[in-house]
This record gives C-alpha cells, structure tokens and sequence, in this order.
C-alpha cells in the first residue's frame, strides 16, 4: 500500500507537467489545425537561454522568468517567420518538422551534445508522511506552477476580451473577422502562449532526467501529445485530466512492471481511447469545420 500511494502521487507530479505541456499543444491544435512538432525543440532552446541566465545571476526564479519569456519570443519567432507561410495543415506539419530539425542541430552546434545539470530551488527527496513516502519539496513546487500556469490560462480565457477574440478566432475565424477580431494576430498571440508554457514544462521536467540536452524535451512531447489526443485536440479540460491520467499510469506501470513496458502501458491507453471515442475523451460532440 505504501509502495502505492507514493507511485500514485509521482503520478499526479508527472501528470501536471504532461499536462501543460500538452496545452501547449491544444492551444495551437485549436487555432491552426496544426500539431506543433516542433514545441519541444522551441521550449528546449528557451531552456537553454534561461540556463545560462541561470548560471550568470545565480538564480534560478530569473531563469524560469526568463523560460517563460524566451518560449513567448521562438514562438512568435517561428509563427511569424515559418507558419505563415503555412496554407495548410500537411505544409504546417512539414515546417514543423524542418524548425525541429534546425533547432536541435543549432542547439547541438552552440551549447554541444552533452549533458548540463539543472540546479532546483527546493529538495527531491520524498517526504514522508505517517510513515509513507510521499512527494518531494521539488514536487509540490512543480505541481504548483504548473497549476498556476493551467489556471491563468484558464482565467484568460474564460473571463478576458482578449481571451474571447481568440476563442472566437479558432472556432468561427471568417465570422470573428467580419466582427471586426484581428484572426491573424489572435493566431499569433496563440502560438506565443502555447511556447510560454511549453517551455517551463520542459524546464520543470529536465531535473528528473540526467540534465537538459538538445533532445531533452522529446520524450516529454511524446508523451504531452498522447495525452492531447487521449484528452481531445479541442479540449483543454481533456489535457489536464488526460495529463494526470497518463501520468499515473506510467508511475504504476514502471514501479510494478518496469520502465520498459510504460510506453505499451501508454499505447494501449490511446488505443482503447481511439478505439471508443476516436475524437478524445473530452472532445466535442461535433468537431469545428474550417
């Protein structure tokens, strides 16, 4: 039981940053029609600049300040300078792959293949509760900015102008253009928050890995993206409640199987998912014609 409880809450922690990360792709998904294979690449770069800023200040908030800035820059870098030119969503999935492939190599070439240790601010190690280890400090502080982060999204889009425009920039974009709402630019504001938040992912996922690497983020996307689809492209809710249930799933999976059969555990999770509700498990019951 204790073994348990504690591989289901490093579930849950897994789960929030898979997640986020998969609202980043969401955000997106929803506004282009696009699956952005190139968000882990873009959130790895931002990393690597808040590494360094890390390393220069000493401080490792300025450096996850600067993630989420930097992930805002490539992604309005890349949708203004790449997805423009973007007619469709097959010449979307292509240019996406070529950011991927330049990004990783740009990265390779500058910073090198090897692995850089990621500092934290708080300790790993499980604390423990009646006897029952639990989450760490690191944990808890992981679970709480990526809440924070799911949350404010929500906020913008629920109670803001803007977040409205954008909604209705996604869903209806030739009736929100007569309405007067900028698409284009909505779009480009969507691309900017979905990097933002790709980008500490990736930074709050790294330290649980050996170090950040120019293909640090890989896993993390491919994981992300299982749950997007689990969850639905279209919902937001999905890929919260789909992150925490892949999460979990991969925590049970490789504590009582090994970590060699979490992956078959994840596929056979998405197959099931595709099979009873090809759209997601929260997707709409009508999918959005463009």
């Amino acid at each position: 039981m204790e073994r348990f409880v504690f591989l289901l809450t490093a579930g849950v922690a897994d789960g929030v940053v898979f997640a986020l990360f998969a609202l980043s792709l969401v955000l997106i998904w929803r506004s282009t029609r696009i699956i952005n294979f190139a968000a882990a690449a873009m959130a790895v770069a931002a990393c690597y600049l808040a590494l360094a800023v890390t390393n220069l200040t000493g401080s490792y908030w300025v450096g996850l300040i600067t993630a989420v800035l930097a992930g805002a820059a490539f992604g309005w870098a890349v949708e203004r300078g790449i997805m423009q030119a973007a007619h469709n969503p097959l010449s979307g999935v292509i240019l996406a792959i070529g950011t991927v492939m330049v990004l990783q190599a740009l990265t390779g070439i500058i910073a090198g293949p090897r692995y850089r240790p990621v500092s934290i601010p708080f300790d790993d190690r499980p604390l423990t509760v009646g006897g029952v280890s639990t989450l760490s400090p690191y944990d808890l502080f992981t679970i709480t900015v990526a809440v924070a982060l799911m949350a404010g999204l929500r906020l913008l889009f629920a109670r803001t102008s803007l977040g409205l425009q954008m909604r209705a920039a996604a869903f209806a974009p030739e009736m929100s253009r007569l309405l007067g709402v900028q698409a284009a630019r909505m779009r480009t504001i969507g691309w900017v928050l979905a990097a933002s938040v790709g980008a500490p992912a990736v930074m709050l996922a790294v330290p649980g890995e050996l170090g950040l690497h120019p293909h640090a983020g890989d896993t993390l996307f491919v994981s992300a993206f299982a749950v997007a689809v689990i969850g639905g492209l279209d919902s937001s809710e999905g890929a919260v409640i789909g992150g925490l249930l892949v999460g979990i799933l991969i925590s049970l999976v490789t504590g009582y199987l090994g970590a060699g059969v979490a992956p078959l555990g994840v596929l056979a999770l998405l197959v099931l998912v595709l099979l009873v509700r090809p759209a997601g498990l929260f997707a709409s019951v009508k999918a959005r014609q463009v």
